[in-house]
């Protein structure tokens, strides 16, 4: 794919605009830099894109078929209690055996077991590799969201996008390296795409919030505004005499560096971020223009749009920026269904763009949410309470193992028992697939040398191709 013309530092501080909105301002967005490391291996992938399921998807009413669920169902069992063990130490303690609302059936030649809440990702199993033996950190959403994104549960550390961004730079030097859309205001809020002590260039760029619509026109904040020559005229003195007075300000120069990759993305974005040129076809395929999947559909079809431009790492955010997450049904199962039709549509045509456009082979497509659902009654009720202990993601592309299964839960469905795989270790088997050796990805602060999987983590091999 071409790409627009580069322009010089003068002339992007000449040219730049005012109107650039949330594009431009605050270092969110910095110019494409080369990885401040090559890569330390060969790469399975080029580029990632995280589509993140906030609340919790139940994993045994989506991919993890546990028929002892229906044998048992309404007896009360002794099950250990995640938030109970986190908060006094107890283990044990009676629930309620709750089954799945929805049938199972198997899906592809490679008969994996998937529920009828999502009929469109069904049929794409043969390409998807499942992990049902993940366990994390975190029994609330924002500790384990922000372990999900940062690799740990209260500190600030740098958005696993960022360390990718930084690890490996950007393709295109008129786009982000690292763009975030629709994320959550809450639960870490941007903390979870932010870049912490890495370079303030490589946190992501935000575009739109968790329960919103992304606009018919989403270049609209792109374009200039009637002061943007008398900005870009005063602000280089006033960075230079902040720069003078902070040298050591990191977050000074990437400001200056937002307004000028927001210049280029003058050339560049409006063409890429508008879906009004993809065909009838392709529009029908992600559900767009119809309800319930028209929102979620144009996310995905950007999502790809941006890949295909050479943004490194995309993340899409399925959540209603509510304080209760998509996806969190503590008294309400039937309301999965609800999501699920939102999403599933769009996720699977997603997979089918990239496969017949050849990019799936070298884009790691990853879906999940930050944790799992119990297999029992909430409180005795109608819903299901968080569980960190054992759930379900899915990867595709990228080198990943197609048609497949790793690991296990026990026959309830509630804790990983068999090939267990800790959040630490997808993050070092995601990055490795990049061609990033996660023990080797540092950056020096404070002292000591951080990375993403802090002083844990394995690649887990078994999941490659």
């Amino acid at each position: 794919m071409s790409q627009p013309p580069q322009i010089s530092r003068r002339a992007a501080w000449r040219a730049a605009a005012c109107g650039f909105g949330s594009l431009a301002f605050a270092g969110l967005a910095a110019p494409a830099r080369p990885g401040t490391l090559p890569p330390h291996h060969p790469a399975r992938a080029r580029r990632i894109i995280f589509v993140f399921m906030q609340g919790g998807i139940s994993q045994v009413d989506s991919f993890d078929h546990k028929p002892r669920l229906d044998t048992d169902d309404g007896a009360m069992l002794s099950f250990d209690d995640a938030r109970v063990l986190a908060n006094t130490g107890m283990r044990g303690g009676n629930h309620r055996v709750m089954k799945s609302l929805w049938r199972f059936a198997r899906h592809g030649q490679c008969g994996h077991w998937g529920s009828e809440l999502f009929p469109h990702i069904n049929q794409q199993m043969d390409d998807l590799c499942f992990i049902h033996s993940l366990h994390t950190e975190g029994v609330a959403h924002g500790p384990a969201t922000l372990f999900l994104h940062t690799g740990t549960t209260t500190q600030i550390r740098p958005g696993m996008g960022a360390w990718v961004h930084y690890g490996l730079g950007t393709e295109n030097n008129n786009l982000p390296g690292f763009v975030t859309i629709a994320p959550s205001p809450g639960n870490g809020g941007a903390r979870n795409y932010g870049s912490a002590f890495l370079p303030a260039s490589t946190q992501g760029t935000a575009l739109g919030k968790a329960g919103s619509t992304l606009p018919k026109d989403p270049v609209r904040d792109l374009k200039p505004g009637a002061d943007g020559e008398k900005i870009m005229r005063l602000l280089p003195g006033l960075m230079a005499e902040q720069k003078a007075l902070h040298p050591a300000d990191q977050a000074i120069e990437a400001v200056g560096e937002s307004y000028e990759l927001a210049a280029r993305m003058q050339l560049a974005a409006p063409g890429i971020l508008d879906l009004r040129g993809e065909t009838p076809e392709t529009l029908r395929l992600y559900g767009i223009d119809h309800k319930p999947t028209d929102s979620f559909g144009r996310q995905c079809l950007l999502a790809r749009r941006l890949v295909e431009s050479g943004v490194r790492f995309v993340q899409v955010t399925y959540g209603d920026g509510s304080a209760n997450p998509a996806w969190d049904q503590h008294s309400d199962m039937p309301q999965h269904a609800r999501h699920a039709h939102a999403v599933d549509q769009p996720v699977a045509a997603l997979l089918i763009d990239l496969k017949r456009r050849g990019l799936l082979d070298d884009t790691i497509v990853w879906f999940g949410s930050e944790f799992g659902r119990t297999p029992y009654a909430q409180q005795n009720g109608t819903g299901r309470d968080h569980n960190p202990g054992g759930f379900t993601v899915f990867l595709a592309g990228g080198g990943f193992r197609r048609g497949f299964s790793f690991g296990a839960t026990d026959e309830f469905g509630s804790l990983a028992v068999e090939n267990r795989v800790h959040m630490h270790d997808l993050h070092a088997t995601l990055l490795h697939q990049l061609g990033l050796n996660h023990e080797r990805l540092t950056f020096r602060h404070a002292g000591r040398d951080f990375r993403l999987t802090d002083v844990q983590g394995r690649v887990v091999r078994e999941v490659l191709g």
